[in-house]
């Protein structure tokens, strides 16, 4: 482990060492550190590509980069594992005001492209869409991999400019640009044109009041695309 793992890892919690990588993460990161570890497995030469994560104690954004060690008949013989702290770049101070435990705000999301880390300004998404544990970030012009969950980011963001309106998608209010009924029920439509996203019943409240429209204004929306 480089410096930054062992100031980062419950070492001392941890004694006599335990060799299992996983046991010194937190449950709910383990699934991303077991994909790591498949990954160095398989890759017998070259070096996975680098995934990231949130490790929550402290409140951090750290990049993550598991490699696989071989003896000489390239059997597995163990793992390196080293963090590279990367808070200050991807995220914004919490302003004076706000409390000691106030979370960073993200203004960049970590993506990932084949070996390369590749940041995200938050003002250029429209939108993100629920990967199992991971999450696509969506742009106008592309549509990338980030190891984080939609609730890691959810956390994260500005909660006046994203709004979660599904448990698998998050919204940029900016990029909405219209609100349809499509079979009964609400979905957004994006000005990037793409598919439509579907609003869900307790979502739609909160929604209105972000986007400033009543829910009069609502019905008669609905009452004019009503075939007569």
């Amino acid at each position: 482990m480089n410096d930054l793992a062992r100031r980062t890892l419950p070492l001392e919690d941890k004694q006599p060492f335990d060799k299992r990588v996983l046991a010194f993460h937190p449950e709910r990161s383990q699934p991303k550190v077991a994909f790591m570890l498949d990954q160095a497995a398989v890759c017998p030469v070259s070096n996975p590509p680098p995934m990231t994560m949130i490790i929550n104690i402290p409140e951090r954004v750290l990049l993550i980069k598991v490699s696989r060690l071989s003896d000489g008949q390239r059997r597995p013989a163990g793992y390196t594992l080293a963090f590279y702290d990367i808070t200050d770049l991807v995220s914004s101070e919490p302003p004076k005001s706000a409390k000691n435990n106030q979370t960073r705000r993200l203004k960049k999301i970590p993506t990932m492209s084949g070996q390369r880390l590749v940041l995200v300004d938050s003002e250029d998404l429209l939108h993100l869409h629920s990967d199992g544990h991971y999450t696509r970030v969506i742009t106008a012009d592309d549509n990338r991999f980030c190891n984080l969950s939609i609730g890691d980011l959810e956390a994260r963001l500005d909660p006046e400019q994203f709004v979660r309106v599904h448990r698998s998608h998050i919204v940029n209010l900016s990029a909405i640009k219209a609100l349809v009924r499509e079979g009964g029920r609400l979905v957004l439509q994006l000005s990037n044109g793409g598919p439509s996203i579907p609003v869900a019943r307790t979502a739609a409240a909160e929604l209105r009041v972000h986007l400033g429209m009543r829910g009069d204004a609502m019905r008669l929306a609905r009452k004019k695309r009503t075939p007569t």
